[in-house]
């Protein structure tokens, strides 16, 4: 009786014990290197940043400041050191600060941490950079340890913070007597080249702080390495110095540039341009080097412009925007949705003001870009309307608006019951000469949309016209009135039944009409027909994987392929004779040879059999002249 009680006594106890956490700073660092950040300068940019907002603090505080921000090599130390004559450190921010990871300074100016922490800081966030308080950590990727001095403006005495890849962290006091802070990277082996090559360094200090509004100067040079004044980020841009500006920056010569002062609903600044580098394609994305408070967040920020406009190149600052905890891009918030929708918004205004003001400026830079306007306007109703005013299509009758083309599509009204507007278009590049030749006779042109993205760019401008009268037709002998109207042939129909079999190696649909062309075949090519027959020749051979294999068939029972067509002219003496004496006639295979050669002249390929059979018919031929003879 007595055990049981022990034992319900001992399962009931209930115990609390409190652990603190434990940083384990190597971790940190691995962390940082193979997770957190893509490069391994990025603790230059780093240091810059503290360094760029102890010198913003001290200006906030006294206008008259301007200060500067000094990186020193000594390749005989190993060393790297970033100094700054911002407000400094003291004993006391020292110790709260640099040694505890995710609290920084800057971070609690802009109101992160809790509110007793920030009570102890002072000052205001305007022009800083930072906010994570991670930055100091990154440090320790390049270096096995570092140090750092620091005298605070108000103070007498200096302070010296030391800390290795452990936990153990070292204060004590320091006979620094300049306000400001230097800290100084001891560096692995691995990365002595950033103490011994200032080429190296300063190629990494201008990727990230070229625009940074405080000078940098390395090794003491009396001339600073970054930019700092750039004319896109002026308060009133001059159009012609931004163009020079972005040539000499990117080297190359912009078509058009697009300076940027939005302040609502999002604070945007700089400039963008449009890039004469052609891109294959329409997969390639715009990018846009973007800058918070002056610092390069990234030179290649995607996402952030549209889809449409991959030729787009140039600098954004995006004050208002949320960096990622790596400083390497944007966060993908709200506030980013509506920053790429305003900036598509304001590009879609400034071409429509080119359009309205300088529609030939604007008509040589879709002409420039063609196939990147022309691929992604598929998508964009609003690109669509743009490019009605300025996109030309090649016509029989040279390069076309849409609007002119109307005007000259006017329907037969004799043959034409529904439709106001018959639009003819070929796809077929091998019949441009031909269809040329035939579209000749009439005032009607004939749209050549021989890629495939133009056919569906002109079918998808009609369909916004929300006009159902317009016809949109292929220029073949099968479609309505075509015969009638371009080719002024009369009674077109399908060839009997004895000559279709006759005709059935040329693969073709044989029809039968009455022109006025002095020729006895006049072949048209179905350019969908000879692509179907490509990918068939392929399945049989068994090279199209059977994922491939179920798209190609899906396409082709949306829109089937068709045939190549061949209309024999009734009124030739020659298809005349040849029908009245039947399949078996020397003529017979004199019309057939000639509707396989038509075929060929128009770019149609042969099939073996048909290559056979146009032998029998030589043969044929032959015979029956020398049995003459």
């Amino acid at each position: 009786m007595l055990l049981a009680v022990s034992l319900r006594d001992e399962v009931s106890r209930v115990w609390v014990r409190r652990i603190p956490f434990r940083v384990d700073i190597a971790g940190i660092i691995e962390i940082m290197g193979s997770s957190l950040y893509s490069r391994m300068d990025t603790p230059i940019r780093e240091l810059i940043q503290n360094a760029h907002d102890a010198v913003m603090r001290r200006r906030n505080r006294d206008l008259s400041f301007r200060g500067r921000i000094d990186i020193r090599q000594d390749p005989g130390q190993g060393t790297l050191s970033f100094s700054d004559d911002g407000v400094g450190l003291n004993a006391q921010d020292a110790e709260q600060y640099l040694g505890t990871l995710g609290i920084g300074i800057t971070g609690l100016l802009k109101g992160r941490g809790s509110d007793e922490q920030r009570s102890v800081v002072h000052g205001d966030a305007q022009g800083l950079i930072g906010q994570f308080g991670i930055g100091l950590f990154s440090a320790f990727m390049l270096a096995d340890s570092l140090r750092v001095e620091s005298r605070r403006e108000d103070c007498d005495e200096a302070i010296c913070w030391e800390a290795g890849p452990g936990t153990e962290i070292q204060l004590s006091s320091s006979e620094q007597v300049r306000i400001g802070t230097t800290v100084t990277l001891k560096l692995k082996p691995q990365f002595r080249m950033y103490a011994e090559s200032p080429e190296v360094l300063e190629t990494a200090i201008r990727e990230f702080a070229d625009f940074l509004n405080v000078p940098i100067h390395l090794n003491d040079s009396a001339a600073r390495i970054n930019v700092i004044s750039v004319a896109w980020f002026e308060p009133t841009p001059d159009p012609d110095s931004v163009e020079l500006a972005l040539a000499n920056y990117f080297s190359e010569s912009p078509l058009d540039v697009i300076p940027i002062r939005i302040e609502k609903p999002l604070s945007i600044a700089g400039a963008l341009y449009i890039s004469p580098q052609r891109t294959p394609g329409f997969a390639d994305e715009a990018t846009v080097a973007v800058t918070i408070r002056r610092m390069v967040i990234s030179r290649r920020v995607r996402d952030l412009l549209p889809s449409w406009g991959s030729f787009f190149r140039g600098v954004l600052e995006l004050e208002d925007s949320t960096p990622t905890a790596s400083r390497e891009d944007l966060v993908r918030d709200d506030r980013f949705r509506l920053l790429r929708s305003t900036l598509e918004e304001f590009l879609f205004t400034h071409l429509e003001t080119i359009a309205e003001e300088q529609p030939a400026r604007l008509e040589a830079i879709v002409s420039w870009h063609r196939y990147h306007f022309a691929g992604a306007a598929l998508s964009e109703a609003g690109l669509r309307q743009l490019m009605r005013k300025v996109y030309r299509f090649s016509t029989s009758q040279g390069p076309m608006l849409l609007d002119e083309i109307l005007q000259k599509s006017v329907a037969d009204a004799i043959h034409e019951s529904d439709a106001e507007f018959v639009i003819w278009y070929n796809a077929d590049r091998r019949q441009e000469r031909y269809l040329d030749e035939l579209f000749a006779r009439v005032s009607i042109p004939c749209v050549h949309t021989c890629r495939s993205f133009e056919e569906s760019l002109l079918a998808a401008m009609i369909a916004d016209q929300g006009n159902d009268s317009i016809d949109l037709r292929q220029a073949t002998p099968s479609s309505p009135n075509f015969a009638v109207t371009v080719m002024g042939m009369a009674d077109p129909e399908d060839v009997a039944e004895v000559w279709g079999d006759f005709f059935r190696c040329t693969e073709a649909r044989i029809m039968l009409a009455s022109f006025q062309q002095d020729v006895p075949v006049a072949a048209f090519l179905n350019e969908r027909y000879e692509l179907a027959q490509t990918f068939e020749d392929l399945r049989r051979e068994g090279d199209i994987p059977q994922g491939f294999q179920r798209l190609i068939d899906a396409h082709f029972r949306k829109a089937p392929a068709g045939k190549n067509e061949v209309v024999l002219n009734r009124e030739h003496r020659l298809v005349q004779r040849a029908l009245r004496n039947g399949p078996g006639s020397p003529l017979a295979s004199v019309l057939r040879l000639l509707v396989l050669n038509s075929l060929t002249a128009a770019g149609a390929g042969r099939s073996r059999e048909a290559s056979g059979i146009q032998n029998e018919d030589l043969d044929w031929i032959a015979d029956a002249l020398w049995g003459q003879s």
